[in-house]
């Protein structure tokens, strides 16, 4: 099923099978602009998470994948830092940013909150 112009909901699909697959409604508009900024695919490499999945990947207790309002992204041909000072500069209040070696981490918690895990 089509969630949005450029996202299908299998793609934040819990990588367990268990099938959670809610998704906020602004996370895939934030998602989009990303898109429509960059003009290139997005890759969605995890977005929701049921507790158990979240538990065996070493999640945050309260994270935001476990509510459908977290993506962690790939943008083909862009490097994650790039990805993320847009995000930061585009929504610096919007909710998380989180900076990582080979993707970039977006929620949309409705307070600001950035982390550093390169």
């Amino acid at each position: 099923m089509r969630l949005s112009k450029h996202f299908m909901r299998r793609e934040f699909a819990c990588r367990c099978g268990c099938g959670f697959d809610t998704v906020d409604a602004m996370l895939l508009t934030v998602l989009e602009q990303i898109r429509r900024h960059f003009r290139r695919p997005v890759r969605i490499n995890c977005g929701c998470r049921c507790p158990d999945h979240n538990r065996a990947v070493g999640g945050a207790p309260n994270s935001q994948h476990l509510v459908g309002k977290a993506a962690d992204v790939v943008v083909d041909g862009i490097s994650p830092d790039q990805v993320a000072d847009y995000v930061d500069a585009r929504w610096p209040d919007l909710g998380g940013l989180g900076r990582y070696r080979t993707f970039t981490h977006v929620d949309v918690r409705g307070h600001r909150a950035r982390w550093d895990n390169r």
